[in-house]
Parts: C-alpha cells; sequence; structure tokens
C-alpha cells in the first residue's frame, strides 16, 4: 500500500501530530508499505526529521504575507494552525495525491474537518483521521481517536455510519520500543523510590513551562542525590534560559535536547512531570507515575481522566504552579503511592497500539471490513 500523511508541526501546533504520525508510517514501513507525508512550512516544522527518517516529504510553501484567516461558525476551532484557508490546502494536497496512486490518505490536524476531506477524497481510494476533540464532523473510512474517557458515542452524527472507530488507549501510536522496556520497567518499579524525576513539556513549549516547574523546584526540599532529566526539543523558545536554571539548581539537573533514547529514559525515572498529550500514553505503557500539567485546553479532558483513573496526578490548576506541584511531590513521596499509581497507568495500554492499526487499515484496504 501507499499512505500519504497529512500533518503540521509548528511553534504554535507542537510536534505531537507529526511524531505520532511518524510512529504510525515506520511501523507501516516494517509491514512493507510505502508511507509520504505532505506538510506546511511552518516556524518550528520538523521537515528535517522526516527527511532523517527516510520518507519522502511534500513541504506546502507559506504565503508570502500571512493574512488572519477569517473564521465562521462552521469553521473548525483551530483554523489559523492551518496558515492558508482551507481550500487552498485541500487543492494543494489533492495535487500532490493525484501524482500517485493512494490507498491511504492519513489525517491529523485540528483545522482540517469533513469539507477538507471531501475535496481530496477522489485522489485516494481511503481516508483515516487522527483525531482528539470529537468537536466536528468527518468524511472517512476510520476514525482514530486513542484518548481514555473517549466514547464511541462522542461521534455519533460526526462520521459515516460506516465508519471503523478505533477508540481509547489501546490504540494510542507509540514507537515499538516502548513495548520493549515495558516489562524491565514494570519489574523496576517494584522496588522504586523518588530520586529520578523526568521532565519533558513537549518539543517546542513555547510558553517555558518547564522554566515554571524548575522555579518550583527551586523551593523545594528534596533529597541532595535527586535527579532532574530534563528533555526539551531544539526548536523550544527558551533552551538557552532552562539550561541556566538547571545549573542554578541545588542537585544534578541535566537538560538533553532532542533525545532519541525516551522510552530507555522513562524506564529509569521514578516520576515524570510532563504534558498530558501523546506523551501520557508511553509513561502508561511503562508503568511511570506521572504529574500531568494541561499546557493546552485540548488536554484537560486526557488529564482529567487520567486522573479518574488513578494513573496520574495533576496540580490544582487554580493554584500557584509552585505550591501546587509541592503539594502533589509530597503525596507522592512514599513507595505506597508511587505503586498505586503504577498499577493503574500499566493497565492504560500495552504500547502495541500502532500494529493494530496497520492491521485495520490492511483488512480494510483488502475488503476484510465491513
Amino acid at each position: 500500500m501507499r499512505i500519504v500523511f497529512r500533518a503540521d508541526a509548528s511553534v504554535q501546533i507542537g510536534t505531537g501530530h507529526v511524531m505520532r504520525c511518524l510512529t504510525l508510517a515506520e511501523e507501516l514501513r516494517r509491514q512493507g508499505h510505502q508511507c509520504a507525508f505532505i506538510c506546511r512550512d511552518h516556524k518550528g516544522h520538523l521537515a528535517d526529521l522526516i527527511a532523517q527518517k527516510g520518507f519522502e516529504l511534500h513541504l506546502l510553501a507559506m504565503p508570502e504575507q500571512t493574512d488572519k484567516l477569517v473564521k465562521n461558525q462552521q469553521a473548525p476551532a483551530y483554523t489559523d494552525w492551518l496558515g492558508v484557508p482551507w481550500q487552498a490546502d485541500a487543492e494543494q494536497t489533492r495535487q500532490i495525491l493525484l501524482q500517485h496512486k493512494v490507498d491511504w490518505l492519513v489525517v491529523d490536524h485540528y483545522a482540517l474537518d469533513a469539507h477538507w476531506e471531501r475535496q481530496t477524497a477522489q485522489a485516494v481510494c481511503q481516508i483515516m483521521v487522527i483525531d482528539d476533540l470529537a468537536d466536528r464532523e468527518h468524511d472517512c473510512a476510520v476514525l482514530l481517536d486513542q484518548n481514555l474517557g473517549r466514547a464511541v458515542s462522542d461521534y455519533y452524527q460526526r462520521v459515516p455510519l460506516s465508519c471503523k472507530k478505533l477508540i481509547g488507549p489501546q490504540y494510542s501510536l507509540l514507537r515499538p520500543e516502548f513495548a520493549e522496556f515495558r516489562p524491565a520497567s514494570l519489574e523496576r518499579r517494584r522496588t522504586s523510590e523518588l530520586k529520578r524525576i523526568l521532565i519533558s513539556l513537549g518539543g517546542v513549549d513555547r510558553t517555558n513551562v518547564t522554566g515554571q516547574v524548575l522555579d518550583a523546584f527551586s523551593n523545594i526540599t528534596l533529597p541532595s542525590d535527586t535527579e532532574l532529566d530534563i528533555i526539551m526539543g531544539t526548536a523550544a523558545p527558551y533552551l538557552d534560559a532552562v539550561k541556566q536554571q538547571a545549573f542554578d539548581l541545588p542537585f544534578q539537573a541535566t537538560v538533553n535536547v532532542s533525545v532519541s533514547d525516551m522510552a530507555e529514559r522513562m524506564c529509569r525515572a521514578d516520576l515524570a512531570i510532563g504534558s498530558a498529550g501523546g506523551t501520557a500514553w508511553e509513561r502508561c505503557c511503562l508503568g511511570l507515575p506521572s504529574v500531568l500539567i494541561v499546557v493546552a485546553e485540548n488536554q484537560i479532558s486526557g488529564s482529567d481522566a487520567l486522573v479518574r483513573a488513578g494513573a496520574a496526578l495533576t496540580p490544582e490548576r487554580d493554584k500557584p504552579l509552585s505550591l501546587a506541584l509541592t503539594m502533589v511531590l509530597e503525596r507522592l513521596s512514599t513507595r505506597t503511592n508511587l505503586s498505586r499509581i503504577t498499577g493503574a497507568a500499566e493497565s492504560v495500554t500495552d504500547g502495541n497500539g500502532a500494529p493494530r492499526v496497520c492491521c485495520v487499515l490492511q483488512e480494510i484496504a483488502k475488503g476484510g471490513y465491513e
């Protein structure tokens, strides 16, 4: 099969949409399929990473002057993430798709909906949509929403009746190393203590939440042998400032940029402080207790669902982060509380979502699903 992905990364959007599409693309390639990407040339795009991984890439140009896009009541809430009118984006995408026979177009973009999908549908055999919001209509054969607490009924009247709906964290798109490290990670948590803390607030962190977290640590009393493993992306605008903050902390704190061994780092960590985006499922797969910090409005429901399931804690959002984070860390200072969260987190996902999704795409392409 030939599969084309339409997803964007930028300072505004973040990196999560492209990263999970890369995970699915790599799994499809392992199973013998050909994958390509169509991305817009936003500031903070991941075109270099996509190319480094060996995928064909079509980079859509940004207009010389980007006027503020006019929204109407029917437009997706994130329309301005696209950078151009959806009609122009759909036509540019369609022209690329027509160059080859495309079995699947995978769309992962909050600014796109059924209108865009219908305009590109004639250039492909089938469309799959990856969504987290359940806030707009889609015209697709497969809908993937990997969020905990999401129900099939959330997409009633938003997708065709024939649409195959893949709902829940069992379909979360994780790289294979997370499933590989899962047994070792769960085993070491039987005796873990709060000594090594992983901090990762996304590949961009444009509002410097990492800096706010480190401000909190400057006022928290921790054992002298505590280690902070701080992960950031090369496009993070506050990277240098965070490095200085880490240097000034009273215990060992290391800033690591664009790491390729996240699964191993999570396996070695006793606690993670991170966003409620896609990396939440990585942490769950490894049973890593987490403090979730909501960095975007679209993360609130996912964060709340994980907290209700006992798979994570979150600082009270109506309190200053420094105070709220201190209170959470006090609750996590005991092995009993860490173990309780591990037990709940590991039951959320086993890390094999990408192979499951690939199987569905292959079966539909062969006519195996009604």
